[in-house]
């Protein structure tokens, strides 16, 4: 029987060469949804006088893998295409939280507030303007970021105010993404496999460069991200293996 394939396939990568993160590791990526690796030659023909070529030759091959993935890993993404410092803990943004102002002030759940994002009148959604240390008007507001405490004006007494801040928890990855020059990257092993009917098929391309990977949002559907890269040859020559079982 032929040798016939059918859906996704798995895709590994691991970081081998270029500029290396932290404890380069190998990475399944997550719930694939496509997968494409493309060979692309340039062909040169060769005329006379006749209509038809007398030769073909090919030319360079740009080989090219794109695909699509709905996993995202922190790990994953720092490891196979940013290669920054990465540690534990990240910022959590709370996302209005409701409060009454008693007092012309009321004080955040979680402290102290790394980055403040804002208040609003929870009845209406109006943006209340930051005071700037000033005494703050009506529709206005100052934040310790310390102490978590926001003061209003007398005049918003009893009004719900929806409070946006982020602080700090120990859950997570923080990845910095330092600005690097041009040519910066890792560069990757990767293989690409799949099994259907006891028939295996893979391609192994051994120096891979990711050119982008996107993050994308869509109103009533699951986030899938899109990469691409470019295979090259690696320092023996060697682009890498096409691997697969006879028909």
């Amino acid at each position: 029987m032929s040798n016939i394939q059918f859906g996704t396939g798995v895709v590994y990568g691991k970081p081998t060469a270029g500029n290396l993160p932290s404890f380069p590791s190998p990475f399944r990526f997550g719930v694939v949804q496509e997968v494409t690796v493309d060979f692309k030659a340039d062909l040169k023909k060769l005329f006379s006088q006749q209509q038809f070529p007398v030769a073909t030759a090919r030319g360079k091959v740009d080989v090219t893998i794109k695909g699509k993935l709905a996993v995202f890993d922190p790990n994953l993404l720092n490891q196979l295409y940013f290669a920054q410092p990465a540690v534990s803990g990240r910022p959590q943004i709370a996302d209005g939280e409701l409060h009454t102002v008693n007092t012309a002030a009321v004080t955040v759940t979680n402290t102290p507030i790394l980055e403040d994002w804002g208040v609003q009148y929870k009845a209406t959604g109006q943006q209340l303007i930051n005071a700037g240390g000033l005494t703050p008007n009506v529709g206005q507001y100052n934040v310790n970021l310390t102490s978590g405490v926001y003061t209003f004006a007398a005049g918003d007494n009893t009004n719900v105010v929806a409070v946006s801040y982020t602080y700090q928890v120990n859950s997570g990855t923080t990845i910095t993404l330092a600005s690097q020059l041009m040519g910066y990257a890792p560069e990757l092993t990767m293989l690409l496999y799949n099994n259907f009917r006891n028939k295996y098929f893979a391609v192994e391309l051994n120096d891979v460069t990711l050119g982008s990977i996107s993050i994308p949002t869509k109103l009533e559907d699951f986030w899938i991200s899109d990469f691409d890269g470019g295979a090259n040859a690696d320092q023996s020559g060697t682009l890498g293996r096409l691997l697969m079982d006879n028909f």
